[in-house]
C-alpha cells in the first residue's frame, strides 16, 4: 500500500514559476495549494497550466507577487498552511533571504515544514529566528532542506532515519 502524505494539505508554492510543484502536490492529494510568483511569463504559463487541468479556485489560487518583500500579503495562507515549498532563483543570496522572510512574515502553524530547494553552494542557516532545520536531501549540486517552525525543544522535530 502506498501513503498518501499530500492528503487533505493546504500548501504554499512560493516562486511557482510554471506550478510544477504545487501542481505535483494537488495530482498526490493536497486539498488547496497557493501559488506565488511575479515574473509575467511564469503566471502566464502558471495558469495556462491550471486552466488546462481543469485545476480552478476550489482547489487553487494564484497570487502575483514579488518574493520575499511580498510574503506579508500572503500572510493568512502561510498561517494556515501545512508545507511551505520554495524554489528562489539558485545563486547569491535569494534562498537565504527567502527563507529568513518566510519566517518575519507569518507565524507558521507548529506542524508546518519548509521544503527550501536551492543550489549546493549555497549557505543555507542551521535555524533563523523563527524557522530550524530538520533535515537535507542532497540530488548533486540540489540541496532540499526542510525547515519547521523553531521550537525550544529540539528533540521533537527530529526526523527518524534522518
Amino acid at each position: 500500500m502506498v501513503l498518501e502524505p499530500w492528503t487533505d494539505l493546504r500548501v504554499v508554492d512560493l516562486y511557482a514559476g510554471s506550478g510544477a510543484l504545487g501542481i505535483e502536490a494537488l495530482s498526490r492529494g493536497a486539498a488547496f495549494v497557493d501559488f506565488a510568483e511575479h515574473g509575467r511569463h511564469a503566471l502566464t504559463a502558471l495558469t495556462a497550466n491550471l486552466e488546462a487541468l481543469g485545476l480552478g479556485d476550489d482547489c487553487a489560487r494564484v497570487w502575483r507577487v514579488e518574493l520575499p518583500s511580498g510574503l506579508g500579503r500572503m500572510r493568512e495562507a502561510l498561517e494556515r498552511a501545512d508545507v511551505v515549498l520554495m524554489d528562489p532563483p539558485y545563486g547569491g543570496s535569494d534562498a537565504r533571504r527567502a527563507l529568513e522572510a518566510l519566517g518575519r512574515a507569518a507565524a507558521l502553524p507548529a506542524g508546518c515544514r519548509v521544503a527550501l530547494e536551492h543550489h549546493a553552494k549555497d549557505d543555507m542557516p542551521v535555524a533563523t529566528a523563527a524557522l530550524e532545520r530538520i533535515a537535507e536531501r542532497r540530488y548533486g549540486e540540489t540541496h532540499i532542506t526542510f525547515y519547521g517552525p523553531r521550537r525550544e525543544d529540539r528533540s521533537a522535530l527530529e526526523e527518524p532515519g534522518a
